[in-house]
């Protein structure tokens, strides 16, 4: 049965993909007529919730309607609230037709369970095994099939600043090496600003040693100790400097940070309250809702070297196995779309991200975007972010960790030891 319905679900899919964009150039047509009443209905579960997120899923949803169907929007605060509600709906069979989740492994263990649909047609159309960074490849596609239909690509580890701040500072020139980066944080303290931005969230902690590794620890480090889980590497004194350098940052934080939401922080820097902020580049969202535009208002850093890591991550919407066919063509409908270029544009350009296909054009997007469209180009400075290379578990002991050792007395020793040791699971 298993074998007999995803053959004929390719077949289907062959038939709708075999030019996604033929399709998607067929979209405006269908916009002009009202939604008929067998129309494609796809309930869609995501956790985009702030200002900038909201605005960015509506571009989807506008072109899914455009397309012809029906969307249902179930917006969710929280990432793990969001995935745990799909997950749960899943197995207690009512099924969304799509679902939010990171371009991670979060959802390997569905896919193991044959809960998900196969989207190998779009893939071949599209010639993702070429066209998409490896990073991405390697989460989205299992034991040969694609599984989830990648929106964007999001990096993780940008450094925004404040203008305002900087000026005030009188920081002339923002950093380009670590050093610099800590020099601009003291000398933002000394001017009376919160340095440092920052939500006291394990998440968000996370982000800040995966800049620190990145940035000081440079990617062969990177790649040993998330990739490979060397414990040499995670014992060496290269990477002690860089929990270290990690620990430093909170030197640099404001007494409020806790539990702070990350686009509380954000506003910190669209106020000018703080001076900067490390977090990705769905940050600039925020500022995009806020009327600010890089380069004018804020400024935006992807690494302080000319080599840094680009660390890839993203959204992909998933979809959920079902013998519904109504609910199967509105999940094809809804896959064709999301490849559409016009569709990863627009979203890309309210979201921050930067579109996963790369014959979109670069002219439409902001300063900060071609800036990352640009890095993309170079192959070797992609590196995914830790739940690329780690399972759940493992990563959320590492995170345990490095929210323990920020909060605490730790000591570095102690911190190494208990990453080894979480990374041995």
């Amino acid at each position: 049965m298993y074998k007999a319905q995803n053959l004929a679900l390719a077949c289907a899919c062959a038939a709708l993909f075999a030019s996604a964009d033929s399709f998607a150039a067929g979209a405006a047509a269908a916009a002009s007529t009202a939604p008929r009443a067998s129309a494609p209905r796809a309930e869609v579960i995501h956790w985009w919730t702030s200002g900038g997120e909201s605005a960015a899923v509506k571009q989807v949803a506008q072109a899914y309607r455009a397309a012809g169907g029906v969307w249902v929007d179930t917006a969710i605060a929280g990432g793990d609230q969001s995935r745990a509600v799909t997950v749960n709906r899943i197995v207690g069979g009512n099924p969304p037709t799509a679902a939010q989740f990171n371009t991670s492994k979060q959802f390997f263990d569905i896919i193991e369970q044959g809960m998900l649909n196969n989207v190998d047609d779009v893939a071949r159309a599209q010639n993702w095994d070429k066209l998409l960074p490896e990073p991405i490849v390697s989460v989205i596609k299992v034991d040969g099939h694609y599984y989830a239909v990648p929106l964007n690509i999001h990096m993780q580890t940008w450094i925004w600043y404040s203008k305002a701040a900087f000026q005030k500072a009188g920081i002339a020139k923002e950093p380009a090496s670590v050093p610099e980066f800590f020099a601009a944080l003291d000398t933002l303290k000394a001017a009376g600003i919160v340095p440092l931005a920052h939500g006291g969230q394990a998440w968000q902690e996370t982000i800040l040693f995966s800049a620190m590794l990145a940035n000081l620890g440079g990617k062969d480090l990177y790649l040993k100790v998330l990739r490979d889980r060397d414990p040499k590497a995670i014992a060496s004194p290269a990477f002690r400097n860089v929990l270290l350098a990690y620990k430093r940052l909170q030197s640099y934080v404001d007494a409020r940070s806790p539990g702070r939401n990350w686009n509380d922080a954000t506003a910190m820097l669209i106020s000018g309250k703080a001076g900067i902020q490390i977090m990705g580049d769905w940050a600039k969202g925020e500022f995009t809702a806020a009327r600010q535009v890089p380069e004018q208002q804020f400024g935006c850093i992807a690494g302080l070297a000319p080599n840094a890591p680009y660390l890839m991550q993203g959204d992909v919407f998933v979809f959920p196995k079902t013998r519904n066919a109504g609910a199967v063509q509105a999940q094809k409908l809804l896959a064709s779309v999301v490849v559409a270029p016009n569709t990863q544009l627009a979203f890309s350009k309210l979201k921050g991200s930067v579109p996963v296909r790369t014959d979109v054009d670069a002219s439409q997007a902001d300063a900060c975007a071609q800036k990352g469209i640009a890095i993309m180009k170079d192959r070797s400075r992609h590196l995914g972010v830790s739940e690329v290379y780690l399972t759940p578990d493992q990563n959320g002991a590492m995170q345990d960790v490095l929210t323990a050792y920020w909060n605490t007395n730790m000591t570095v020793d102690k911190a190494q030891k208990n990453i080894a040791a979480a990374l041995s699971e």
